[in-house]
C-alpha cells in the first residue's frame, strides 16, 4: 500500500493531544480502544499527524469482556494462570489473556471503531504468553483441540512444557492472523481502503530471557502482517547476564543483540521495521542520570544496525516530559531537566534524518565492520524451553514472573540463574565484548529465504537451549558448510529437552535420533557423534565443542574458548588475518558518527576520535575537535567535515536541531526556516554559515546566537512551539 506521507518516526500515546508532548513526528499511535477513541484520534489528526491505533493483543482495559458485559459470558477462565492457580496480571483487573477465538472476535469489534474513525494502520501489541502459564481452563480446552489428547501440567516434564509453549505460540499466531485478515477485509469492503497491520513485539532474545512465549519468527509467514516495531529499551536491555563469570547489567551489549535479532523479522521480506527507543522505562524508581546513560546506550546500539532507518522515538512521551522521578539523593522527585529534554529532541531529529543515509551507512558498514560475517543462530524454540520443569517436591516452590519492573534482588539465586539464560550469552557476549560485530541469525528463516546465509562466513550453533523445528534446516546448513562456511557447534547433550517428542526421535530404526544434533552431524556426513575438534566437510568445516555453552559464560577462559573457535574458523577459510578485536563498535551513517567504547577489557584507555564534530548528546551541540570516550561511554556526533552531495564547501545549511525544520529558505544575506517542537522546550540548532551572523530572531524577537569561527557554524537557541517558530539569521 502506498502511504499518504512518509512515516520515518512516530510515537505512541494514550492521552489526548497535549502541546508539551507533541513530538512533531510523522505519525502517532493513539493507544487503547476506550470509548473516547474517536475524540483522541481527532485531536492528534488536527495537529497534523498520520493516525495509527495501537492496542494490546495480550492485555488491556478489557473488563467489559472479562465480566460478561460484551457477550453475556464471564471470561476470567481465559486469563493466563500459573500452576498455583493465580492469574498472571499486568495490573488490577488486567490479566494477560489466552488468545481464544472469542477474545479475537472481541478485539475485532473495537478495531472496527478505529478503522471507522480513519486510522490508517493498526498495531497489535505484545502477543505474550508467559511460560509460567498454561493452567487456565481455556488453555486446557485449547490443548485438547490442538493435540487431541488430555491436557498435561506443563511443569511435570520437559515434553509437556515444550508442547505447551508451542501451543501458546500457535494460539497467538492464529489470533493475529485472524484479526489482521478480517479487519483488512472489513476496511476494503466498507471504505474501499487498505489498512495496514503491524506487530510491536519484544525481541526473541528478551522474550526468551524473561520466559515469555510469542510467535516471533512465525509472523514472517503471516500474509496480513505488514511489519513490526522492535520494542527494545532500557527495561529489556538492562536485564543482567553473565560474562566471564560476572553477572551484571550490560545494557549496550544486550540491546545490540536484541536489535540485531529483530532485523531478521524483515530482512529480505520488504516489510517495515521500526526500532523503538524509550528515554526512561517502565520502572519509575531510577534517576534521570540513570535513564540518560542507558538511553544513550540503546540509541547507539540501534544505530549500529544500518538495515533499519525507521524509529518509534518514544512510547508515552507524556510520562517523559511531564513525569517526575527520584532525585539523585533520593530525597524527592523532579521533572525532566530542561537540557535533557533538548537532547532528547535532538536525537529524535537525528533519527528522522537517518533514512537519507541508508546507502552510505551500508557501504560504511561493509568497509569498516572488523570481523564481519560472524553469526549466532537462534530459533523460536528457545522460548519453548524456559518454563519450570519440576519434581513433585519442587512443584511446591512458587512460580515466578520477571518483567523488568522489579530488581532481580527479589529473586532467589536459582531463579536468577534461570533468568540469566547463560547458554545463549555464553556464546554471544565473548565476541561482542571484543568489538566483533556478531549478528544473531534466525534459524527458522533458513528454509524460508534462499540465500539467507550468504552473508556469513562463520556460524555458531547450539541445541542445548533451543531445537530445530524442521529437518530441512540441516540440509540447508549442510549446503552452506559444503560451499565454504564454517559451523561451530557447542553442546554436550545434557539438555533434558532433547527428549521431547519431536521429529528427530519419532522415526523408526536408523531414522530415529536421540538428539537433534545427531541428525545434524549425520546430514553433514560425520556420523551421529563426531569427536571434539575440526571436521572438514566439502569446502567448509565443522568445529565441535563438547561443552554446554552455559559453562562458557562462567569464566574468562570460557569466553576465550569462544573467541579461539572463531579464530580457528577463519583460519580454516584462509582468512586468519581478518580476525580483529576492537575497543569500540563504530559506524558512520552519512554525517552521523556512532560509537560505543567497550568496557570489561584488560586496558581502560579511552577511545579517542579526532576531527570536527558537533555533539548530539549535549544540549548546546558543542563543537569538538577531540572526543575521548571512557570504557562504557557512547557518542552520537555530527561530522562537520562531511559534505552532502551537491552542496558546495561552506554552503549554508542546517546541520543539527532539536526541532523539526520546515520551509527552509537560503538567500545571499541570510537563512530562514520554521522550527517545530513541543511547547515549553528550549530548541538548539547548529547551522553552517558563511560569516558571523549579525542578527538572529525567533518570531521577530532577537534570540541567542553564538558563532564558532573555527567550524564556521552558529548555534541558535529559542523557546519551542508545536505550531512553529519563524527563525531568521542575517549575515
Amino acid at each position: 500500500m502506498t502511504k499518504a506521507a512518509p512515516e520515518w518516526t512516530g510515537f505512541q500515546e494514550s492521552r489526548p493531544y497535549g502541546s508539551k508532548y507533541d513530538l512533531r513526528t510523522d505519525f502517532v499511535m493513539v493507544y487503547g480502544i476506550s470509548e473516547d477513541l474517536p475524540e483522541r484520534i481527532e485531536g492528534w489528526r488536527k495537529a497534523g499527524y498520520t493516525i495509527h491505533l495501537m492496542t494490546g493483543v495480550a492485555w488491556g482495559e478489557y473488563q467489559d469482556y472479562l465480566y460478561g458485559r460484551f457477550d453475556g459470558r464471564d471470561h476470567w477462565d481465559e486469563a493466563q494462570t500459573d500452576r498455583d492457580g493465580k492469574h498472571i496480571l499486568h495490573g488490577h483487573d488486567v490479566p494477560y489473556m489466552a488468545p481464544t477465538v472469542a477474545f479475537s472476535e472481541y478485539l475485532a469489534t473495537h478495531i472496527k471503531r478505529a478503522i471507522d474513525a480513519g486510522a490508517e494502520a493498526i498495531h497489535m501489541e505484545e502477543p505474550e504468553f508467559w511460560a509460567a502459564g498454561g493452567y487456565s481452563e481455556a488453555f486446557k480446552r485449547e490443548w485438547r483441540n490442538y493435540y487431541g489428547e488430555e491436557w498435561q501440567p506443563p511443569h511435570l516434564s520437559p515434553d509437556a512444557q515444550y508442547r505447551a509453549s508451542k501451543l501458546k505460540a500457535a494460539m497467538y499466531y492464529r489470533a493475529l492472523d485472524r484479526i489482521c485478515a478480517q479487519m483488512k477485509e472489513y476496511s476494503l469492503v466498507t471504505y474501499g481502503r487498505t489498512v495496514r497491520f503491524y506487530v510491536p513485539t519484544h525481541s526473541l532474545i528478551n522474550y526468551t530471557q524473561w520466559r515469555i512465549v510469542s510467535p516471533e519468527a512465525m509472523l514472517v509467514n503471516m500474509p496480513a502482517c505488514d511489519g513490526f516495531i522492535a520494542q527494545i529499551w532500557t527495561g529489556t536491555a538492562r536485564t543482567p547476564n553473565v560474562y566471564a563469570g560476572v553477572r551484571r547489567e550490560r545494557t549496550f551489549e544486550t540491546a545490540y543483540l536484541e536489535y540485531g535479532i529483530m532485523q531478521e523479522l524483515t530482512r529480505g521480506t520488504g516489510r517495515e521495521m521500526w526500532f523503538l527507543h524509550d528515554p526512561i522505562e517502565d520502572n519509575p524508581r531510577y534517576s534521570w542520570s540513570d535513564y540518560r546513560r542507558n538511553y544513550r546506550a540503546t540509541v547507539v546500539a540501534s544505530l549500529l544496525h544500518p538495515g533499519v532507518s525507521q524509529y518509534e522515538v518514544c512510547p508515552w512521551p507524556r510520562r517523559v516530559f511531564e513525569g517526575r522521578y527520584p532525585t539523585e539523593d533520593d530525597t524527592g522527585k523532579e521533572g525532566i531537566p530542561i537540557d535533557y529534554a533538548t537532547v532528547l529532541l535532538t536525537v529524535m531529529s537525528v533519527l528522522r534524518d537517518m533514512h537519507r543515509h541508508d546507502e552510505a551507512a551500508r557501504a560504511a558498514a561493509a568497509q569498516n565492520a572488523g570481523t564481519a560475517g560472524i553469526g549466532l543462530l537462534l530459533a523460536n524454540s528457545a522460548m519453548y524451553q524456559r518454563g519450570d520443569v519440576l519434581t513433585p517436591e519442587e512443584a511446591e516452590r512458587e512460580a515466578f514472573k520477571y518483567d523488568g519492573t522489579t530488581t532481580t534482588d527479589a529473586l532467589s539465586e536459582a531463579q536468577r540463574e534461570l533468568l540469566d539464560w547463560s547458554a545463549f550469552y555464553g556464546l554471544a557476549l565473548p565476541l561482542v565484548k571484543r568489538g566483533i560485530p556478531l549478528r544473531p541469525v534466525q534459524l527458522d528463516n533458513i528454509l524460508t529465504f534462499p540465500g539467507y546465509l550468504d552473508d556469513y562466513r562463520v556460524l555458531l550453533l547450539s541445541y542445548e537451549f533451543m531445537k530445530p523445528e524442521h529437518p530441512g534446516i540441516h540440509q540447508a546448513l549442510g549446503q552452506w558448510v559444503r560451499e565454504g562456511g564454517v559451523l561451530i557447534y557447542a553442546g554436550d547433550g545434557s539438555d533434558p529437552f532433547h527428549a521431547v517428542r519431536e521429529w528427530w526421535n519419532r522415526g523408526e530404526g536408523r531414522r530415529s535420533y536421540e538428539r537433534p544434533d545427531d541428525h545434524l552431524f549425520d546430514a553433514l556426513g560425520l556420523g551421529r557423534r563426531p569427536a571434539e575438534g575440526e571436521h572438514r566437510v566439502g569446502e567448509g568445516a565443522v568445529l565441535v565443542l563438547r561443552t554446554n555453552p552455559a559453562a562458557l559464560s562462567r569464566s574468562p577462559e570460557g569466553a576465550e574458548t569462544v573467541r579461539d573457535s572463531v579464530r580457528s574458523a577463519l583460519a580454516i577459510r584462509g582468512e586468519a588475518a581478518d580476525y580483529a578485536e576492537h575497543r569500540a563498535l563504530r559506524i558512520q551513517r552519512g554525517p552521523y558518527v556512532v560509537v560505543h567504547a567497550l568496557d570489561e577489557l584488560d586496558a581502560a584507555d579511552p577511545v579517542v576520535l579526532e576531527g570536527a564534530f558537533a555533539d548530539a548528546f549535549e544540549a548546546e551541540l558543542p563543537v569538538l575537535s577531540r572526543v575521548a570516550l571512557a570504557p562504557g561511554e557512547d557518542a552520537l556526533l555530527y561530522d562537520l567535515d562531511w559534505r552532502e552531495d551537491g552542496r558546495a564547501p561552506g554552503e549554508p545549511a542546517i546541520l543539527l536541531s532539536s526541532s523539526r525544520i520546515r520551509d527552509e529558505a537560503i538567500g545571499t544575506e541570510g537563512l530562514s526556516y520554521v522550527s517545530e517542537s513541543p511547547a515549553g522546550m528550549i530548541v538548539s540548532t547548529r547551522i553552517r554559515v558563511p560569516a558571523e551572523p549579525r542578527r538572529a530572531s525567533a518570531d521577530g524577537a532577537v534570540t541567542e546566537c553564538r558563532y564558532d569561527a573555527a567550524s564556521g557554524t552558529a548555534l541558535i537557541r529559542h523557546a519551542g512551539s508545536p505550531q512553529g517558530v519563524a527563525v531568521a539569521i542575517e549575515w
